[in-house]
């Protein structure tokens, strides 16, 4: 079965409120604008009730209905806030690109961190997003976003190198550390070097 883009994101919508009654799901960003291109990921507002909060960040079977999904990541600077998380969804068979970008809240949502402790987050998972951010970036020709893509993603890491402006090369260098750091990243380090 083919899936859209926009399909997708619709369906995670309706998926969305309909598991949990008072909730609403809107699409923001360049979907939401009608800007989007072919790099552009899915982002997703969903305003749930505060009592169902906590519920409503185990988000993997809901989405799961919708499409396979592959990996959920937690940003670390709400992973502590009692009204906000904003999850980081990747789905099977869809493009890299396709990210959804679901931004969980209560309407008490007041958008001041509460940040993850170190070791609470994982930070190749991190870097290779910042990978795949500049494989976007080099697409969209937007050439200074991707060195400082890269080079935040190996300090992330903890490495010295940085960005050189071989960008193939460059983003490769930074999946490769990243799976090393994190065994199991290295399918998606395969795909997103692929990609570059």
């Amino acid at each position: 079965m083919t899936l859209s883009r926009s399909t997708l994101a619709n369906r995670v919508s309706a998926a969305l409120e309909a598991a949990v009654a008072g909730s609403r799901a809107s699409l923001r960003g360049s979907l939401a604008r009608g800007t989007a291109d072919a790099f552009s990921d899915i982002d997703v507002d969903w305003r749930v009730p505060s009592a169902a909060f906590p519920d409503c960040l185990d988000v993997a079977p809901v989405l799961s209905a919708v499409w396979p999904v592959a990996a959920v990541r937690f940003s670390p600077d709400f992973l502590h806030s009692p009204v906000q998380r904003l999850v980081f969804v990747r789905f099977e068979g869809v493009p890299l690109f396709w990210r959804l970008d679901l931004d969980v809240r209560t309407e008490a949502a007041d958008d001041r961190p509460v940040p993850a402790a170190e070791g609470e987050w994982s930070r190749p998972a991190s870097a290779l997003a910042n990978a795949l951010g500049a494989v976007k970036a080099v697409a969209r020709g937007r050439f200074d976003d991707a060195r400082g893509l890269l080079d935040r993603g190996f300090e992330r890491i903890g490495s010295s190198d940085r960005a050189t402006g071989e960008w193939a090369a460059d983003i490769a260098r930074l999946a490769s550390a990243c799976s090393r750091g994190e065994p199991e990243l290295a399918g998606l380090a395969a795909e997103i070097v692929a990609l570059a």
